[in-house]
């Protein structure tokens, strides 16, 4: 397929708003009366709560709420499981505010609201919590023996799931081995850190019963949905908006941070707007971080360096809960593999609780820890063999004739890890071929010579993106002419704002500019998952473009009737449909937006004439079976199964 628009150089639609200061980012968020929250967090990893005192920090003039556990009831419930498995037969997820005990520094004790935030954080100082410390779980490597301290005290040595598989016939893999070779890999814990940090505005209107919430999450419709049930609101009583968001890299797909339902609980109580904004340390201590695995890796060898078989046996350390379930480390234990040749792999994980911030999908989602341990143990075959790292992995690729290529083992998405295509030795030789490899040993030998050090990393990957479940888009041509896009997605820089235009510009033959493009507002579309996996373009991308092809058709329905010519001979064109080879005969979208609304109020000179088309005796009704008023349409788009990139660094 030739096309246009996708994949062309165009203007990013979105950064001259941005540039210029014109961005909204939920800190910008300030509704009329709108009062401010902060937080009383742990100190401690591991402490009983004895007592919390908050009268004096109520006493506090300005000071308009304060809520503990016991305030909040029934509210106060461990939030879902939002991804569950059979493997994990311990979860355990948060509550709002802590009871009775905690389990990492930084959850939530005690929220206040307050006319400001130095009040709100005044009031916090005001807070007394008497603590009984305990033991704490740290250290991965013992978090499962079964002295360890417990994490939470019904979960037997700390184990929150155990996870097993195997493709081929391992033991006759090593069997067969020349060589052996172990080791140990720690991969350490990180956070998001994205350049805005987590925020919610809550507004609430008594009189309609409705609640609109303002939130930098990559998910605002499950967001509207649990809402909904958590509050028992009726959903179209339930706006979720996630306006420009600084960043999100998977951390702010949370569902729920405590601060989600506080926020909006306290403006229903107080019938107040009311606005949290994470500070830096508040999110380096309790937003939800990833990584912290262990393994124990063997590589079975051949004398030429081939792969026979691999095993890995790795701790996963989940934090104190696991709300994502055990996706990371099962993305970590399918994506290993990578682009090799592995026809004899064992994989087995522990999932470990300890006191530490919880754990969800972030910047990879336990992909990069597979790649981190494939790429050293393609390292260590290089040391132990004295051959080229680069070597080891020709010798090893999956070949482009062997695609689609079965790994054997079952993705995080319940289908099979299959790789559809791909080829992975053009890929490392490109990348070989920009830092000028053939001569590099002997640039590297010189430097040496001179006192200077130079060094050479090589990694390759297979990533899996494109999930499901799937996404939908709403397009609509106004009678201006201007397109709407509508996605369930959110944006946090990824430029759907330009990526979508170009594709909804490419089916309907308008320029990009025509198109504006809207995400992350329950208003406007109210089907979807979310911005995570790298799936946005591969999903939404093609609802956009299916609900922009029906949008087409009924445009080519509508003008062959007013132009009295065959569809097939009809093209979309700068913005016009027109009869294919005869120069100025077409109807702009904007006159056939205009006339396929039946009331027909033509404003403009274009419009006029295409409705005056349709001034001819009818004899049935004025729309036609099956047809709908307006020129718009909804698409949705379910993926059967991941795509799987490959990238060489």
């Amino acid at each position: 397929m030739t096309t246009r628009l996708i994949g062309a150089r165009v203007r990013r639609n979105e950064d001259n708003r941005l540039l210029q200061g014109r961005g909204c980012f939920v800190d910008d968020v300030n509704p009329r009366g709108v009062l401010h929250a902060a937080g009383v967090r742990s100190p401690h990893a591991c402490a009983r709560i004895v007592r919390i005192d908050a009268t004096r920090a109520r006493a506090l003039p300005g000071v308009h709420l304060v809520l503990t556990a016991s305030d909040l009831g029934d509210l106060n419930e461990p939030g879902p499981l939002l991804i569950p498995h059979p493997g994990l037969t311990h979860p355990r997820t948060q509550r709002p505010l802590a009871v009775d005990r905690v389990r990492y520094v930084g959850e939530l004790v005690a929220f206040v609201v307050a006319e400001d935030r130095y009040l709100a954080e005044d009031a916090v100082d005001l807070i007394e919590v008497e603590y009984e410390g305990g033991p704490a779980v740290i250290d991965l490597e013992h978090a499962l023996d079964p002295a360890a301290p417990r994490v939470h005290e019904d979960v037997p040595g700390n184990r929150a799931a155990r996870v097993v598989q195997t493709v081929g016939d391992i033991e006759d893999a090593f069997r067969r081995a020349a060589r052996v070779l172990l080791e140990r890999l720690t991969i350490e814990r990180s956070c998001g850190s994205p350049i805005e940090a987590r925020g919610v505005v809550a507004e609430w209107d008594a009189r309609g019963g409705t609640l609109r919430v303002w939130s930098s999450t990559q998910a605002p419709l499950p967001v509207k949905n649990g809402l909904a049930r958590i509050f028992g609101l009726p959903e179209f009583n339930v706006d979720v908006i996630a306006p420009d968001v600084g960043g999100g890299f998977g951390t702010k797909i949370m569902l729920f941070f405590p601060e989600e339902i506080l926020v909006p609980l306290a403006a229903i109580r107080l019938a107040r707007p009311v606005k949290w904004t994470e500070d830096r340390r508040e999110h380096l201590l309790a937003a939800n971080q990833e990584r912290g695995q262990l393994h124990d890796v063997e590589v079975a060898i051949d004398r030429d360096g081939r792969i026979l078989g691999l095993r890995d046996r790795f701790v996963h350390d989940a934090g104190a809960y696991t709300p994502y379930g055990i996706v990371v480390p099962l993305i970590t234990s399918t994506q290993l593999p990578g682009p090799y040749r592995l026809r004899n792999y064992h994989v087995e994980f522990d999932v470990a609780y300890t006191n530490k911030a919880a754990v969800s999908p972030y910047r990879g989602a336990g992909r990069p820890h597979g790649a981190f341990v494939m790429e050293r143990v393609i390292g260590l075959i290089a040391r132990e063999l004295g051959v080229e790292p680069v070597e080891v992995r020709r010798r090893n690729f999956i070949r482009p004739d062997e695609f689609p290529w079965d790994v054997g083992l079952t993705f995080q998405d319940g289908g099979p890890t299959r790789y559809d295509s791909g080829d992975y030795p053009a890929g490392l030789e490109m990348a070989l071929d920009m830092i000028g490899h053939r001569d590099f040993r002997a640039r590297q030998a010189d430097a040496r010579a001179r006192g200077r050090y130079l060094g050479l990393g090589v990694g390759c990957y297979v990533e899996g993106t494109g999930i499901g479940p799937y996404e939908g888009a709403h397009v609509r041509v106004e009678s201006s002419g201007q397109v709407l896009v509508a996605s369930g997605l959110t944006t946090q820089g990824q430029g759907h704002a330009t990526t979508f235009a170009q594709i909804a510009a490419e089916v309907l033959g308008c320029d990009p500019t025509a198109v504006t493009v809207v995400t992350g507002d329950t208003r406007r579309f109210n089907w979807g998952a979310g911005t995570y996996a790298s799936r946005a373009l591969v999903v939404g991308g093609t609802a956009v473009h299916a609900a922009a092809s029906k949008v087409r058709d009924k445009a080519l329905r509508i003008a062959a009737e007013l132009l009295e010519a065959s569809p097939d001979d009809l093209e979309l064109r700068d913005g016009m449909v027109c009869v294919r080879g005869v120069p100025g005969r077409g109807l702009a979208l904007g006159a056939l937006a205009t006339v396929a609304n039946p009331i027909r109020y033509a404003y403009g000179k274009e419009a006029a004439e295409a409705a005056l088309r349709l001034v001819k005796p009818r004899t049935g009704a004025v729309l036609a079976e099956g047809e709908e008023p307006g020129l718009e349409a909804f698409g949705y788009y379910a993926p059967p199964q991941s795509t799987f990139a490959s990238g060489c660094h």
